[in-house]
């Protein structure tokens, strides 16, 4: 056990410890730990600034990791240039895609990257706020607990609460957004949002890139998992068993690995971001991470924090997805879209031909039309006969 994950072990023994993503949330946190309470405020560094930002706040706050016990997170507060319109700017919560699970990994630590200053950049450009979280453990205190949906919802819900209380020109009109990890994160915050917050006027949200369907694939993980030919899987797969450590402390996931295994956890959790983790361990391959077969006990455990719902979402969704994407393989978000649509979901889905990073900037001309009329107070086109790519 890792001194890291000791650590949230013992700040989260006084939870609940029931793991269903829908349990009922711990006893109230005190006031000074409430959901959204900004614990500490700077501006930003310069060279992390992005272009049209008038002002840039860095925030720590209070949010829920997993079992709703409380969690630090950290996030950027970013105010486009101008005059706010009247009742102030419309947020977007902008949820990123997978960094790592260590401390160093958290986006806000660095400057942030091309493909992210020209999609924030472009949201900016439209007359919005963006927020961005790190998610709760991503430099801040405990572990990261990657994939957990339900956590990584209340860092984005709670960034909004953050930012508006430290920043009066935003609006209580907001918008979740995100890519990748977070295109999980924002499906997650979508169906959990009006109920969570209610103070707040969420009006939908946009999700690119959303890793779904992952708990189908647990049951045959096990030693004799075959090696396939995409560079990153095992990192991916590390992260998210990490992830099941941290979330899931009643589940001794060290029992599955190999001591390799969990070597590689350890190592992703305290020193290496996605990318060197990838390099390092490129020839290593799921099952090396696995001792034996993952079992009832895990992978039921393990549905509750990655299934993304397929009901009870409220407002309306955009869906986009890459065909070319191997990183989240359309037939996946096929199955989710498939059962978004039986269960009655307001969505609209579009694929690209491109891959996972290109869908992003491709969706674009599709969803920010569907943003705007969110602001609007309009119903977004999202039926088959919407312009757009499918």
């Amino acid at each position: 056990m890792t001194s890291r994950l000791r650590t949230f072990l013992v700040a989260a023994g006084a939870a609940a410890v029931a793991v269903a993503a829908a349990a009922a949330p711990a006893t109230a946190a005190p006031a000074t730990e409430a959901p959204g309470m900004v614990t500490q405020v700077s501006e930003l560094p310069a060279d992390r600034w992005l272009p049209g930002v008038a002002k840039a706040s860095l925030l720590t706050y209070w949010s829920q990791g997993p079992q709703d016990a409380p969690m630090l997170s950290t996030g950027v507060v970013y105010v486009p240039e101008g005059n706010a319109p009247e009742g102030g700017w419309p947020v977007v919560s902008y949820a990123h895609g997978t960094t790592g699970v260590a401390d160093q990994c958290a986006p806000s630590s660095k400057p942030p990257l091309d493909r992210t200053v020209k999609s924030l950049g472009h949201w900016l450009s439209q007359g919005y706020a963006v927020v961005a979280t790190d998610y709760v453990g991503l430099g801040t205190p405990g572990v990261h607990p990657y994939l957990d949906g339900r956590s990584a919802a209340h860092s984005v819900i709670d960034m909004v609460r953050a930012a508006r209380s430290t920043e009066p020109s935003l609006s209580d009109k907001w918008v979740a957004m995100g890519q990748s990890q977070g295109g999980q994160a924002t499906m997650f915050t979508a169906r959990l949002a009006t109920g969570y917050a209610p103070e707040l006027d969420y009006r939908g949200a946009v999700a690119t890139g959303v890793p779904s369907n992952i708990e189908n694939l647990l049951p045959l993980g096990g030693p004799a998992f075959p090696k396939l030919p995409l560079k990153g899987t095992t990192v991916y797969i590390a992260n998210v068993l990490d992830g099941l450590r941290a979330a899931l402390p009643d589940v001794d996931v060290n029992s599955y690995l190999t001591p390799l295994g969990r070597t590689i956890l350890d190592d992703v959790e305290v020193n290496l971001c996605y990318s060197d983790a990838k390099a390092k361990y490129a020839d290593v391959s799921i099952g090396q991470l696995l001792s034996k077969p993952l079992d009832d006990e895990i992978v039921g455990a393990a549905r509750n924090i990655l299934t993304v719902p397929t009901s009870g979402y409220d407002k309306p969704i955009f869906i986009g997805q890459g065909l070319q994407d191997v990183d989240v393989p359309a037939p996946l978000t096929f199955k989710l879209a498939a059962d978004l649509a039986v269960n009655g979901v307001d969505f609209a889905f579009r694929t690209y031909p491109t891959d996972h990073l290109g869908t992003v900037p491709a969706s674009e001309k599709d969803s920010t039309p569907f943003v705007a009329a969110l602001f609007a107070g309009q119903k977004p086109c999202t039926g088959s006969s919407c312009s757009g790519s499918s």
